[in-house]
């Protein structure tokens, strides 16, 4: 097995804990991307919110890739989008719908921008904007058009609340038929179009740049990253702070990103 291609969660994965790219981590992905081998970020966050990550590890242009919003969108670093899969007007009447089981915000992320509807954004809203460089555009319904569309869904409390885990007890089956839905955090449920996740992303990546499946590395932490280490192919790295249900699927186990994870699987298996 050579590798050719490494796919790496952003959040919790290469980023510690004060979202920085440790120096050793910078310098191992470096030595990595010399060797011609693809480094490609894989996260829920819009391309705007990698961007500066990115120019840290040397990236950038039409032939370098990022898999963003959970894998629904993936673009070159020039902006170029090359595969999308988007939710419409339905899909978002159907989500004010979910939204009224319980006391959160919810917000529609594009390409351009988020969307909401709720005039009190709570704080972690206004972080995930501001980590991602994007601008929050509220509006009344009135004013959303019959042909919006959007590529991802956030379902947002304040931090301490009950409310996400409340909603994530009544989504209705058909909710998790009609759509893919992860908790990526305590206070966060995040959903796709069915079919759209990181594993099948990286996968439609890998086959454009016709790159076996067997030579793809994956790193992840949390639940939007399970797709990925469903892939039997994959060389699979948990992280150390990863949940169990990634760490139960991985190949590998290394250490927390506080502690350089990513930079120490390298050097086991790469480098």
């Amino acid at each position: 097995m050579a590798i050719k291609m490494i796919a790496i969660d952003l959040d919790g994965t290469l980023l510690t804990s004060a979202n920085t790219i440790s120096a050793e981590t910078l310098k191992t992905l470096g030595q990595v991307h010399n060797q011609g081998i693809k480094i490609v970020l894989a996260s829920g966050r819009p391309l705007s919110g990698i961007l500066d990550y990115t120019k840290q590890l040397g990236l950038a242009g039409e032939n370098e890739y990022a898999v963003v919003f959970n894998g629904a969108v993936v673009q070159n670093l020039a902006g170029k989008v090359l595969m999308s899969q988007e939710m419409d007007y339905r899909d978002f009447n159907l989500m004010l719908r979910l939204q009224r089981l319980s006391h959160v915000n919810l917000h529609f992320e594009t390409t351009e921008c988020f969307w909401t509807l709720d005039r009190d954004l709570c704080v972690q809203m206004q972080i995930n904007a501001a980590f991602t460089n994007n601008e929050i555009k509220v509006r009344d319904k009135k004013e959303i058009p019959q042909d919006f569309v959007f590529n991802k869904v956030g379902f947002t409390c304040p931090k301490g609340s009950d409310q996400i885990a409340k909603l994530w007890g009544t989504l209705p089956d058909w909710a998790f038929q009609s759509y893919d839905i992860v908790r990526s955090l305590d206070n966060c449920i995040e959903l796709n179009a069915i079919g759209a996740s990181k594993g099948n992303a990286v996968m439609d990546l890998a086959e454009r740049l016709k790159i076996n499946q067997k030579d793809v590395m994956i790193f992840g932490d949390q639940g939007n990253d399970v797709s990925m280490f469903e892939n039997p192919e994959f060389l699979k790295v948990a992280m150390g702070n990863a949940i169990e249900d990634i760490k139960k699927r991985a190949d590998f186990v290394t250490d927390d990103n506080d502690h350089n994870g990513v930079a120490k699987a390298l050097k086991k298996f790469v480098l």
